[in-house]
């Protein structure tokens, strides 16, 4: 077996950053986050698809599963190097090489403590013990593959000293990539970056293996860490998809990436992960691990490329760079959505129902502006659904008769349920008080007593408009009048307002009809 990587740091490649992913090794350690062979072997695909450099596919001497997903996943993916993990123990390193052995490039990755408190506590071992057993690990694994990764584990709580001369021990064992993990989330990014500077500067033979960082995220700073160890030199980062690991997380793949990405001006390297396929990934991972993304989550969370402020949506419909530092489609996020709500503006408002098939006067749009921000200040989520049914409930009370001014009902167990209700008819106000089987009977008998027709009801349909107990009532009404019929539609967030205005717009669109053919109804007082 070859290593590609090991090869091009060898050739000097020093602009290049190979992204190393755990999603399936350290990522389905996090409790609950287990995954199938089969889903293993979906994402394998997936992340060999969008170009990350080496897969850590698993743990082989975990579990039989493990060994056998490392060695599917080595029998399947041909362009990533398949790697898997090994303690520092010759049956872990022997059981990792028979699983990697089918891929056409695989990697060893063995590691062992190295800090004070594992050193005594874990492994019970004494630092020169510990030394010893880096060579003999790293040079089995070296006879049995031509990639292998050392790792020292707890190397940021490692004495720098004693971190030195084991990463010597592992290179002069033929360790092609040499990992100085941040395994508990403990380091800032300055000391991180200076960690490593020192190792490069100082061990021999450091220029000639790859440098590579591992950081968790306890103190949420592992993509900051990562970053800084970019600046002191490695250049292998290693991370998950969405963060996921052990604890707190590991650095994410999505946020290294595109950090590297948009601030090339002050990181010049390059990875060669196709970041169209991050939210594709991202979701996937979502999806078999039952982990849901948060919201706010940088790059692949609902809200990444969300706005709402209306001073925000103004600025992105006028040049999108206002308030978005990258693309959501170079992510695979599809487009820039203007979210809805109290705080959108005009213009937002304008543009969503341009996008909708809607273009009102200035006079409708002013109405139906104040109409949204009423919907707006009553429910959470404004969905393109909410804002069609408000707006065609507006067009149909653009030529109203009829129109209601207060309602209250009565309703629950005992009845008669009772409506009052205040109309305005021809300019004038109507008051009355009505009862019913039921709440809508009250409204509906309300409406016949301050507006008296002879319209019968032919359809009364509700549903809701989208999801949630807050989401908006629409009902349709449709009436029948010597031969006439006309169907009416509100929304509100109140079904018996929705149902009351459904009614009177369908008397309103009926009387607009009957006086097409005979003189103007004359509505009884």
């Amino acid at each position: 077996m070859t290593s590609q990587v090991s090869d091009a740091a060898k050739a000097g490649d020093k602009q290049r950053i190979v992204i190393f992913d755990t999603t399936m090794r350290d990522g389905e350690q996090a409790p609950g986050a287990s995954m199938s062979l089969d889903e293993k072997l979906e994402l394998a695909k997936i992340l060999e698809e969008m170009g990350v450099d080496v897969i850590e596919a698993g743990f082989p001497i975990a579990s039989n599963g493990d060994f056998d997903a490392v060695r599917r996943i080595a029998e399947t993916v041909t362009e990533s190097t398949i790697c898997g993990l090994a303690r520092a123990a010759p049956g872990d390193i022997e059981r990792c090489a028979e699983a990697i052995r089918p891929a056409k490039r695989g990697r060893i990755h063995t590691f062992i403590s190295t800090s004070p408190v594992h050193m005594k506590y874990k492994l019970q071992m004494e630092p020169d013990a510990v030394l010893e057993q880096v060579t003999r690990s790293v040079s089995l694994a070296r006879n049995l593959c031509g990639d292998v990764e050392w790792s020292a584990e707890d190397a940021t709580r490692t004495e720098r000293d004693f971190l030195r001369r084991c990463v010597e021990a592992a290179i002069k064992a033929g360790a092609t990539t040499i990992n100085i993990p941040d395994t508990v989330g403990y380091s800032f990014p300055s000391e991180y970056g200076e960690v490593f500077r020192d190792l490069i500067e100082n061990v021999p033979g450091a220029d000639a293996v790859i440098f590579s960082a591992h950081c968790h995220n306890d103190l949420g700073l592992a993509v900051a860490n990562s970053l800084a160890a970019v600046q002191g030199g490695a250049r292998q980062i290693e991370c998950a998809i969405n963060g996921i690991g052990e604890r707190a997380g590991n650095a994410a793949l999505e946020e290294v990436v595109m950090a590297l990405r948009v601030r090339g001006d002050r990181l010049a390297y390059d990875t060669g992960v196709d970041s169209r396929l991050i939210t594709k990934a991202s979701r996937y991972v979502s999806a078999i691990t039952g982990f849901p993304v948060q919201f706010n989550k940088a790059i692949v969370g609902k809200n990444a490329f969300a706005h709402e402020s209306g001073i925000h949506q103004d600025g992105m419909l006028k040049n999108a760079e206002t308030y978005e530092i990258m693309r959501p489609e170079d992510v695979g996020q599809g487009a820039t959505n203007l979210v809805m709500g109290k705080h959108s503006g005009r213009h937002a408002f304008r543009e969503k129902l341009k996008g909708l098939g809607y273009e009102l006067g200035q006079n409708a749009l002013n109405d139906a502006f104040v109409r949204f921000k009423e919907l707006a200040d009553k429910k959470k989520d404004v969905y393109d659904d909410d804002i069609v049914a408000l707006v065609d409930d507006a067009l149909a009370r653009a030529a109203e008769r009829i129109s209601i001014t207060h309602l209250r009902v009565v309703a629950g167990t005992e009845g008669p349920q009772q409506a009052d209700l205040t109309v305005t008819v021809d300019g004038a106000e109507r008051s009355a008080t009505a009862t019913g089987d039921g709440p809508v009977d009250a409204v509906f008998n309300a409406i016949r007593k301050v507006a008296p027709h002879a319209a019968v009801l032919r359809l009364f349909q509700v549903h809701a408009v989208t999801e949630g107990t807050d989401a908006q009532a629409q009902v349709s009404v449709r009436l029948e009048d010597a031969g006439h019929i006309a169907t009416g539609m509100a929304a509100d967030t109140d079904t018996l307002v929705a149902a009351a205005k459904a009614y009177v717009n369908a008397l309103n669109s009926l009387i607009l009809r009957q006086e097409k053919t005979a003189p103007p109804t004359q509505i009884a007082s």
